[in-house]
């Protein structure tokens, strides 16, 4: 009988491949960042755009600080050594709340059209976890990982 679990080889090369997941979702989100904002340009004008523009500019400092938030609670968690306090980290967790409504205030009271695109703009992350679905599925059936 042949044994189902993966080898090892095969294993630590699609523990690898998943473990990079973070850092493609963030390159996806460089790449989408400047033709979605294009789009929304052609498509809605150049007021809907900015505020697209604001909010993936937004959405991307928002899933960087998210990202180290979660490392940080982890690492308190865990009981590895962090120079940072618990303080800090939920300063730093509810910062990110306090620059979207910043952002959206902004947005609103310079061109309330621009809300919408601000408020769109903030999905950018869903965007590219989506990408980051599609190539997945597509390594897994293409190349076996």
């Amino acid at each position: 009988m042949t044994d189902p679990t993966p080898s090892e080889p095969a294993q630590a090369a699609a523990e690898r491949f998943y473990s990079g997941a973070l850092h493609r979702i963030r390159n996806f989100m460089v790449v989408l960042s400047p033709i979605l904002v294009a789009a929304a340009s052609w498509k809605f004008g150049l007021r809907p755009a900015v505020g697209f523009a604001v909010g993936c500019i937004i959405a991307y400092i928002n899933f960087h600080w998210l990202k180290s938030v979660i490392a940080a609670f982890v690492d308190r968690a865990t009981g590895t050594a962090t120079s940072e306090s618990g303080q800090g980290i939920v300063f730093r967790f509810l910062l990110r709340y306090v620059l979207m409504a910043f952002g959206a205030y902004a947005i609103l009271t310079v061109s309330p059209a621009s809300l919408n695109g601000l408020l769109a703009g903030l999905f950018l992350p869903v965007a590219a976890i989506v990408c980051e679905t599609v190539y997945e599925l597509y390594a897994a059936l293409a190349r076996g990982v």
